[in-house]
Formats: structure tokens, C-alpha cells, sequence
């Protein structure tokens, strides 16, 4: 659910990067409630258009907001009363060529301008919890991380963290500041790992990408890999396949593998979309049913569309950001049917096996297909 927030602050980060800070006022800090690595998605109009972004928090979890333990779950603890949450929610944005809202945020975007901000979402969540946890991140992939390292270490005595992370520049590499602060913090349970892929640093590694035969190379000279209770990989389509592939030759286990891909370009390579995904559309249109926000509806699709664009052309309040099988705020349980899924970016193995999909990349094969994103 979207609400609008005003803008607290748009703060520089790099020349190319701001951070944006939103005033999440009483009435609504419930609902903002978030776990460390959960994204917004930002919405605004553009020449009687609207563009939605999605941008991770960067922030760590209030403590008072923190579940009582690592097992609980928002509403079962410290400061879950009806008012708590967050005060504010801090974002990072990074300029994108072309990019429509990116833009506006670095050039014209002020405090005190209004926003439409949707509620917490995403599952690329690190729970404080004992244990050894490392990162492979790029670009602004550092930014859900940052918040799951501040969270975890400051929640759990008994964690560590490795993170290794890859920007092209020094200049351009974001919260350069807070990752050393985190380091300054916590000297003896935060490693870090920097690499530039085209400039040299007086210290860290060589100068290059960090492609999969690096890695394969390089983790297990930093740290015991199979000893690692969760990796979690995020930036670009590249690095984080490269980072996956690595991990797989190293012989870590699927389960302890977690990613969230920040950037697909549109000549990207075919992703893993599922057993239909090579299937044909259906052919005369088809029947979509869904149930959202406890409601079911049931809609003819038209032409080509996707199953999330039939439920939008009639239930506007349907949960969408990117639209490109990258954010994975469209997922949602295959109830009977079967769909084509084109592209999967957000999705992990065990959730398609379970029967999730991304509605926005879903195409009916079937001539009624029923969806519950409630699920």
C-alpha cells in the first residue's frame, strides 16, 4: 500500500548517487515497520505517466523495533505497539542513464517535496541471529546490505560478517563512510573486502572485476566458505551470477544462497523462469482469478498481457515496482493453472518450487488461471 511521505532529506553520497530520507509520521510507523534488507517502492507521475522505483533501506532496524528473537516475527515483540516504526526511512539512488526517476532525484528532487512511498517488502532479509554471514555486493548493491550488517552485529554478539564488495572507483563507491564506521565498530567481527574494477588502490585487492573464476579463487583464501551460514549476493546481473557460480563450484549448499539483482540490462541473459517458461501462450485469451487483500475477482485477460496486467485493468491496488522479474513485489502463489514466466530475477528455487511466480512476468497457459497474492 502506497502512502505519501514528505521528503526529510536529499543528502549527496557520491557524484552520481544521494541518499533520500522520508518523515514516516505517528499514525503510520506501523506500517513502515521493515526487516533488514526489505526495499520500498517509490511512485510518482511523469507527463500523466506513473514510474515506480524500487529502492532497499539502508538503514539497520531500530533496536527497540527488533523482534525479541531470532525465530519472532513483526507484532510479537519489543516496540510493536499500534505507533511503532520507524521515524524515518532512508534510501539510496543511484543516477541512471535515462533513468526517469534517478534523474529527478539528483537533479531536482528537495525537502519537503511529497512522495507516494509503498509499505516494506522483499525477502532478501538477514534475521539477527548467531552465526557467520558474508556478502559479495556491487554498485549499489551495498545498500540492503548495509542495513542486514548493521542489524545483525549490533543485534547479535555471536555474529560475523565478510563483506566483499566491488565499485569501479573510489569516488563513486557509496556509504564509503558508514562501511567504515561498521569497520571502526566492530573491528573483530566485520572483515571487509574492497575491489575497484578500474582503478588501483594502495590497499585491498588488485584492480579488475570480480568475475566467477576470481571468486572461485579469491573467497576461500578470505574465509571458510562451507563454515558460512548465509551468503548473500547483490548488484548487477554480472557480479551476482558470477558470485552464484562461484559458491556453486566451492560446493555451498542452494539453501545458504541469497541474491537480489539491482540492474538487468535488456539484452541480459535468459533467467531462470521455471519448467513452463518455454511453453506457448494461450491461445483465444483466458480466464484470471485472483484473491488480494482477502478479495478474489476473476478477469478475462487480453492479447498478450501478463496476469498482473489483467488484475491491474481492474484492480488498481495490485502489488507491482519494477515490472521486469527484478523486485518481486508481484509474487504470488499459482493457486491452478499453468503460466509461461519469462524472466525470473527475484524468486528463489524453493519459492518456484512451491508454486510461486512473478505475476508480471506470468502469461496464462491455461484457460483459467487463479492467483493468490495474499499467499
Amino acid at each position: 500500500m502506497f502512502h505519501p511521505l514528505r521528503v526529510a532529506e536529499v543528502r549527496p553520497l557520491t557524484d552520481d548517487s544521494v541518499t533520500i530520507s522520508f518523515e514516516v509520521p505517528e499514525e503510520l510507523r506501523a506500517a513502515y515497520r521493515y526487516r533488514p534488507g526489505q526495499h520500498i517502492a517509490i511512485r510518482r507521475q511523469v507527463a500523466g505517466a506513473e514510474v515506480r522505483r524500487t529502492y532497499s533501506l539502508c538503514d539497520p532496524v531500530p533496536a527497540d523495533l527488533l523482534p525479541a528473537g531470532p525465530e519472532a516475527v513483526p507484532g510479537s515483540g519489543p516496540g510493536d505497539g499500534p505507533d511503532s516504526g520507524p521515524r524515518r526511512l532512508r534510501v539510496g539512488v543511484r543516477l541512471v542513464e535515462d533513468g526517469e526517476f534517478s534523474t529527478y532525484a539528483l537533479k531536482e528532487l528537495l525537502t519537503g517535496h511529497v512522495l507516494d512511498v509503498m509499505t516494506p517488502a522483499g525477502r532478501f532479509v538477514l534475521e539477527p541471529r548467531p552465526g557467520r554471514f558474508a556478502a559479495v555486493v556491487g554498485g549499489s548493491g551495498i545498500t540492503p546490505v548495509l542495513s542486514q550488517i548493521g542489524t545483525v552485529l549490533a543485534r547479535e554478539p555471536r555474529a560475523t560478517f565478510c563483506l566483499i564488495r566491488s565499485d569501479r572507483t573510489a569516488a563513486s563507491t557509496m556509504f564509503l563512510e558508514e562501511v567504515a564506521d561498521l569497520k571502526d565498530r566492530w573491528p573483530d567481527r566485520f572483515h571487509l573486502v574492497s575491489a575497484l574494477s578500474r582503478e588501483e588502490q594502495q590497499a585491498g585487492l588488485p584492480s579488475g572485476r570480480l568475475d566467477a573464476e576470481r571468486l572461485t579463487a579469491l573467497l576461500p583464501a578470505l574465509l571458510p566458505v562451507l563454515a558460512v551460514d548465509g551468503w548473500y549476493l547483490c548488484g548487477p546481473l554480472g557480479l551476482v551470477s558470477a558470485a552464484e557460480h562461484a559458491l556453486r563450484t566451492l560446493g555451498v549448499p542452494r539453501s545458504r544462497v541469497h541474491q537480489e539483482i539491482f540492474h538487468v540490462d535488456e539484452v541480459a541473459a535468459e533467467a531462470p523462469a521455471g519448467p513452463t517458461a518455454a511453453a506457448g501462450p494461450m491461445s483465444g485469451g483466458a480466464t484470471v482469478r485472483a484473491t488480494l487483500d482477502g478479495r478474489g475477482g476473476s478477469w478475462p485477460s487480453a492479447g498478450e498481457e501478463s496476469v498482473l496486467e489483467t488484475v491491474l485493468r481492474n484492480r488498481s491496488d495490485a502489488p507491482y515496482a519494477c515490472k521486469g522479474g527484478v523486485c518481486g513485489t508481484c509474487r504470488a502463489k499459482l493457486v491452478s493453472g499453468e503460466v509461461r514466466m519469462d524472466r525470473n530475477f527475484a524468486l528463489e528455487p524453493e519459492e518456484t518450487e512451491a508454486g510461486y511466480v512473478l505475476a508480471c512476468q506470468s502469461h496464462p497457459l491455461t484457460p483459467v488461471v487463479e492467483v493468490d497474492f495474499d499467499a
